[in-house]
């Protein structure tokens, strides 16, 4: 099945969270989590689609390709039956053989014909189901081989993005991190099938993209519900200061300066999850899926039991009088910023 019989604006039908991949691209890059093993990210996907997790969202900047390498490998060895959708996005570059410069957000026609190549390639299939642009361009190609220093304006990098679903290359096109001015723009070229966007109870300040996309029909898909793993229930300030050297975190005021009142939330929300029986993280998970018009939810894993804490959230429904309690703890601690309540 192809994204394009998948029906994307209500994907909760079919599974609203999806298995996201960005840790699994292991260390040695800007935005690295930490090192990561290849046989327990395989073994991930493996316990998603077991858990009947449908759709796989990755991207090429992740290990600089690396983690779309990973999950090519894992999905060669499924039945054709079993594989899940695959979401990809390009738009953020690297110099090959020079892991420590960039990335650099690039939208080149060019630039963008050649990647989807590259990740068609990586991801061993012939077609993506969902193809985004990671982040608008910016155009900061210095030292990039090949790649003018001046940012490609949205109409053309959106028209090749059009293209590519035109020829086939992809299933449907997406854009993430654009604010709706750009969405508008971009919609004016070629309809946006899908907008992602963070949404966590850290950070609630995507509500425009997602009325923007209630009102275009475009899937509206939120990625970081756990907020980079801080709302699992397993977060702690040693663990804050044990991150490693290279992990984006430890730079994150999110896990630095913000850490005590986004940790009296997750405490709120952990002794909510115990009365349900459920886990932290499914019910941060289920908080993002409560809002109207959220079509899905990109959770990250690096382990089976990691996918196991949170697989089954779309089925929780938080009542009113949790919601409500979520609001207070949000309010009293000020942490993160936005609309309290769905």
């Amino acid at each position: 099945m192809t994204v394009v019989a998948m029906d994307l604006a209500d994907m909760r039908m079919s599974g609203g969270v999806g298995l996201g991949t960005w840790a699994m691209g292991g260390s040695g890059w800007r935005f690295s989590w930490g090192p990561a093993d290849d046989t327990d990210s395989i073994a991930t996907v493996y316990r998603a689609v077991e858990r009947g997790i449908d759709w796989i969202d990755t991207a090429a900047i992740y290990g600089f390709g690396h983690a779309e390498e990973i999950l090519g490998k894992a999905l060669a060895a499924l039945p054709a039956a079993d594989r899940p959708h695959v979401f990809t996005k390009t738009g953020m570059m690297w110099e090959e053989g020079d892991r420590g410069g960039g990335p650099y957000r690039i939208m080149t026609p060019v630039g963008v014909r050649r990647a989807v190549e590259d990740s068609l390639r990586r991801l061993r299939t012939e077609r993506i189901d969902l193809y985004g642009v990671h982040w608008p361009p910016l155009g900061d190609a210095v030292g990039l081989a090949g790649v003018s220093g001046d940012p490609t304006p949205l109409e053309e990098y959106w028209q090749v993005m059009a293209d590519l679903r035109r020829a086939g290359k992809v299933g449907a096109i997406g854009l993430s991190n654009h604010d709706i001015v750009q969405l508008d723009a971009a919609e004016r070229v070629a309809h946006v099938d899908a907008v992602s966007f963070p949404l966590s109870l850290i950070n609630r300040s995507a509500t425009a993209e997602l009325a923007w996309a209630r009102e275009n029909g475009s899937a509206a898909i939120a990625f970081s519900p756990m907020h980079s793993g801080l709302l699992s229930g397993t977060f702690s300030r040693r663990r804050a200061i044990g991150l490693p050297r290279d992990d984006w975190r430890r730079h994150e005021p999110a896990f630095t300066t913000r850490l005590a009142a986004n940790l009296a939330v997750t405490g709120t929300l952990t002794a909510l999850a115990e009365q349900r029986g459920v886990s932290t993280a499914a019910m941060a998970v289920a908080w993002t899926l409560a809002w109207p018009g959220v079509s899905g939810a990109v959770v990250g894993a690096r382990t089976p039991e990691h996918v196991d804490g949170w697989a089954g959230a779309d089925a929780l429904r938080l009542t009113p009088a949790e919601l409500t309690e979520i609001a207070s703890a949000l309010a009293d601690t000020g942490a993160g910023q936005g609309p309290i309540k769905p």
